[in-house]
């Protein structure tokens, strides 16, 4: 078997040579870490190379979205660890405590048709009512909210592992949001889909595992906005989280 021959000393690279190559190493990394990376993963661009590449926006929606779901993440921690029972009671004064409620107006006659852009987003939902036999099994439900800019809201459903919801949401002409589809429950958490500057969207939603399951929407323009949403299948609750 034949072994290399050991080179010389003369083959080997000088110091100099050596300082050389890993100086524009080291130069060639940092100008990657600056003008790619901190702008995809962070939206730092202060060369400006990210927002010629497209890559700027990229790490400011990564940035945002990670925000948002950190923030979900922990008011849904602190709602579970909030004590089940009693905490209505907790928070009226002690005047206030069994004291019956007065009733409850009745609902406003049904709004007018939407505007035939909204109308051709929610038309899909009324295709999934079948049969009046399922149509006693599922239920449908609406809402609307108003965003003041920069505050966020979330809307869920309760779901049984399997069950599936049909939704459509629609923000008012001109105005956008940031969006986070998710679930939480059992110790789980489950992220379906997110989107940035979004004005609508529809689909369903097929529950992952039981629990609660739905939207968290924030109002990144500069004016309030109005987002209609409505749902249609089995689950068994719908309410407004925040």
């Amino acid at each position: 078997m034949y072994n290399t021959d050991m080179p010389t000393r003369a083959e080997l690279p000088s110091t100099r040579k050596l300082v050389r190559s890993t100086a524009i190493a080291a130069v060639s990394a940092t100008a990657i870490l600056v003008a790619v990376v901190l702008p995809a993963e962070y939206g730092i661009d202060p060369t400006g190379v990210g927002s010629a590449l497209n890559l700027t926006e990229m790490g400011e929606i990564k940035t945002q979205l990670a925000a948002e779901a950190e923030a979900d993440a922990a008011r849904d921690a602190a709602a579970r660890a909030a004590p089940a029972t009693g905490a209505n009671a907790a928070t009226l004064p002690p005047a206030a405590v069994g004291v019956v409620p007065p009733p409850v107006a009745p609902l406003a006659p049904p709004a007018p048709p939407a505007p035939e852009r909204q109308s051709s987003l929610f038309g899909a939902i009324g295709g999934l009512f079948v049969s009046s036999a399922v149509a006693q099994e599922m239920r449908q439900d609406e809402m609307t909210i108003t965003l003041a800019p920069g505050e966020g809201a979330e809307i869920k459903l309760t779901m049984q592992e399997g069950e599936i919801a049909s939704f459509a949401w629609v923000v008012s002409e001109g105005g956008a949001v940031n969006y986070d589809t998710h679930g939480d429950g059992g110790g789980q958490n489950i992220s379906y889909e997110k989107g940035r500057s979004v004005s609508s969207d529809e689909g369903t939603i097929q529950a992952a595992f039981t629990g609660n399951h739905g939207w968290f929407w924030r109002n990144r323009g500069d004016a309030p906005v109005s987002l209609t949403l409505r749902t249609s299948g089995t689950y068994t609750a719908f309410d407004r989280k925040v």
